[in-house]
């Protein structure tokens, strides 16, 4: 994080803890805000790779699930980088400015995802770099966020994945419970300005604020503990745009297509509760109550709810979600209480992988 940017978060009443906006004070009225009213958040937990050349599109969509034909300056999109064994590396929000293409990941993945990328690109006439740095990002959630971002702004996307840009900002809608905005700004006094216009109607909330309301929408993220534990279709993927089965080759494509239409779909990503006061991290695992000598799936991400508790999604056996029978840590522990997705599941006769 740039120093400047960590003053002036200091000095607007942020708390850190390993160098990231853990609160403003008062976590579970942060918490009950984000489900009901108009918060904003720092965003340094996230990192971004920009993608630059000739040839950087097709170099993309030779690596990537997604289908990067169809991206263009007005939308983002999610795709995952994986191994040839479809295990999913990395899971990245794109978006495009000009030539340039921006993957947006969790920062403890970045240089992995950087250094293997780069081992793909041989003759092709494409530069990766990490530009986490050249930007300083703002999540907006709340039902009044689209006039308050195009307050901040100037831009405000109006559907769902789709990318706004205005002079040093570049605005992102996301899936969320309420209108969800990405802002990511190029320059400090915009990021500072943004902030203060935000802060005259919106509470700032810290880094799992932001993350509960990515599980709250059901969407997965691959962080550090859970790389190449996911194929795409285990972290539902294919039911939030993530993957094209359409497409070219890319790494891992013939087990991800294979499992869509020739398996059977084993396990996939559940929304959870867990009542549990402690923090509960990506790639814990959760156990059968009647056998805990091998675990029947593993924590996406939690974070605290307001109601207590804390708010999970985890990859988790069909069978063991459809019994009730997933518990934290070990056969005896918290139970892993099912709660619905924002989105459906395919029909029996689709779920095929």
């Amino acid at each position: 994080m740039k120093s400047e940017w960590k003053d002036f978060l200091v000095d607007a009443g942020a708390e850190f803890s390993d160098d990231r906006v853990a609160h403003f004070g008062n976590p579970v009225r942060e918490q009950q805000a984000a489900l009901g009213g108009l918060v904003f958040a720092d965003l340094e937990y996230l990192g971004v790779i920009a993608v630059h050349g000739t040839d950087a599109a097709s170099f993309l969509q030779s690596q990537l699930s997604n289908d990067i034909r169809s991206l263009d300056e007005h939308a983002s999109q999610l795709s995952a980088f994986c191994t040839p064994k479809g295990r999913m590396l990395g899971l990245m929000r794109i978006f495009r400015c000009n030539d340039i293409y921006y993957l947006r990941l969790p920062a403890d993945t970045l240089e992995a995802v950087l250094q293997r990328l780069r081992l793909f690109v041989m003759r092709a006439q494409v530069t990766l770099e990490d530009v986490s740095e050249n930007f300083l990002r703002i999540g907006v959630s709340g039902t009044d966020a689209p006039e308050q971002v195009h307050a901040a702004t100037g831009a405000c996307p109006e559907t769902v994945n789709a990318v706004a840009q205005r002079g040093d900002f570049t605005v992102m809608r996301v899936p969320g419970p309420q209108p969800r905005f990405e802002i990511f700004a190029a320059s400090l006094q915009a990021a500072r300005q943004c902030w203060d216009t935000l802060n005259v109607r919106a509470a700032p909330a810290g880094e799992p604020v932001w993350r509960l309301l990515e599980i709250l929408a059901g969407l997965p993220a691959v962080f550090a503990a859970t790389r190449e534990r996911f194929v795409p279709q285990m972290a539902n993927l294919q039911l939030i745009d993530g993957v094209s089965f359409k497409k070219g080759c890319y790494p891992g494509q013939e087990i991800v297509a294979r499992m869509q239409y020739l398996g059977t779909l084993k396990r996939r990503m559940y929304a959870g509760r867990i009542a549990l006061d402690g923090q509960v991290l990506p790639g814990a695992e959760l156990f059968s109550g009647h056998d805990d000598s091998q675990p029947v799936g593993q924590i996406v991400d939690a974070q605290p709810h307001p109601d207590g508790g804390q708010q999970a999604l985890a990859v988790l056996q069909i069978r063991s979600a459809e019994a009730d029978d997933a518990f934290l840590g070990s056969a005896t522990g918290p139970a892993f209480e099912l709660v619905r997705l924002p989105y459906d599941f395919e029909p029996e006769s689709r779920q095929q992988q």
